[in-house]
């Protein structure tokens, strides 16, 4: 599996969170693996190691998010370009493995996929002003 694909499912999931109780996402994880046939253990465990973090830093990062979006909350913008946003700031900040340019490259790429016509160059302008902070 390539990092965008694991990106790709990292995004599936960590958008379904927001739509269930933190208690039913062991349940959403493995129902997930379940129907993508993601049954290898070890390509999986990257992905939810990743969820994990992102979930327990979650705080930092949409305060991180808030001051970057001036004129934006959080709970305004569309759930896929929050999503988007969550898993670029967790790479820039936290996952020493994946540069800056990168992490906004995949995030740009991710809400061309997932967004609207405008997703992109929203994504792009939020994390332009954290990559310099």
């Amino acid at each position: 599996m390539t990092k965008r694909e694991e990106r790709e499912h990292l995004f599936k999931l960590l958008f379904c969170k927001d739509f269930h109780e933190m208690a039913e996402m062991e349940e959403q994880v493995e129902m997930y693996q379940e129907q993508r046939e993601l049954e290898n253990k070890e390509e999986f465990e990257p992905i939810k190691k990743k969820l994990d973090a992102i979930v327990a830093t979650e705080g930092t990062i949409d305060m991180l998010l808030s001051e970057a979006a001036s004129g934006w909350r959080l709970n305004r913008m569309g759930k896929a370009e929050l999503t988007i946003l969550r898993i670029a700031v967790y790479e820039m900040r936290y996952d020493e493995e994946v540069p800056e340019k990168v992490a906004i490259n995949e995030a740009v790429e991710l809400a061309k996929k997932y967004g609207n016509d405008a997703s992109a160059g929203f994504v792009n302008g939020v994390l332009a002003k954290l990559v310099s902070k």
